[in-house]
């Protein structure tokens, strides 16, 4: 018998393709894999690097300084008032003669310190400037010899330097031959607000020490106070330099007891001569 005329193609039977050929499914999953590690590298990549991640580890080991310098200059003065009196109205009035001016010469060090540093980096900068305008020929070649210097080869080097020129020849001087960011000039207030804080927060902590607790109690409360807390700015700069912790946090421990020793020895021996 044969097959009736009404009866549909075989391939209108077999219905609707199911979904695109094979070959095309495989293409479509490895495109979205290839896009799904490039996302997950952009993801891993999204941390801070170069100037930007320098400039805040600078910052922090700074306000880790400025607090390691506050908590001992002020413990040992401090413990060194409570080794000739006992006075809470004399402990108070030590330390906060102590941080008061320890933090206004920690920011005003700072500010002529980076004042300096950032007139320096505008003096280079200008002079890059004229000389740029004066010699372009010859910082060509110098940042062509700069780049060069850096691993690449000199034709690279050559065409990096021309396109860099080109793009902005101030800018490409600054950062390659002076190591300075024209953007991120040195901030003199920033730095003298950041050290004042920084000392300030690491003082109050042995003045409170020695001040709150009853008379018998304050030199162990502080002596313990403080070394916890040099121990812990000793692992926190460590961890900011990269450095093994165990030998920062006993370097810092020990110095602070050292500090705290002398000085309680030299205000017993006062308190004593006096007495």
């Amino acid at each position: 018998m044969t097959a009736s005329s009404d009866e549909p193609p075989a391939e209108d039977r077999a219905g609707p393709p199911l979904g695109p050929p094979a070959e095309n499914r495989a293409e479509d999953r490895a495109e979205n894999r290839t896009e799904g590690r490039a996302e997950g590298r952009a993801e891993l990549h999204a941390e801070p690097h170069g100037a930007a991640l320098g400039t805040r580890l600078n910052w922090l080991r700074a306000a880790v300084l400025g607090a390691n310098d506050g908590i001992v200059s002020t413990a040992g003065l401090v413990v060194g008032v409570a080794g000739a009196t006992g006075d809470r109205t004399a402990l108070l009035t030590a330390g906060l003669a102590g941080l008061l001016a320890g933090s206004m010469s920690m920011a005003a060090g700072e500010y002529v310190s980076v004042s300096t540093q950032r007139d320096s980096e505008r003096a280079a900068i200008a002079l890059e400037r004229r000389e740029l305008r004066e010699q372009p020929d010859a910082e060509l070649d110098e940042l062509t010899g700069l780049l060069a210097d850096r691993g690449l080869s000199r034709e690279v080097a050559r065409e990096a330097a021309v396109q860099l020129t080109e793009r902005d020849a101030l800018r490409a001087h600054a950062r390659v031959e002076l190591g300075i960011d024209p953007d991120a000039l040195a901030e003199p207030w920033h730095a003298a607000v950041a050290s004042f804080l920084a000392f300030t927060a690491g003082a109050l902590l042995p003045l409170l020490a020695i001040v709150l607790p009853s008379a018998s109690a304050r030199l162990p409360v502080t002596v313990c106070s403080v070394l916890s807390a040099l121990v812990l700015t000793g692992w926190w700069s460590a961890r900011l330099g990269a450095a093994r912790a165990g030998r920062a946090m006993l370097r810092n421990a020990g110095g602070g007891a050292l500090a705290m020793a002398v000085t309680y020895g030299a205000g017993s021996l006062l308190g004593a001569v006096a007495l």
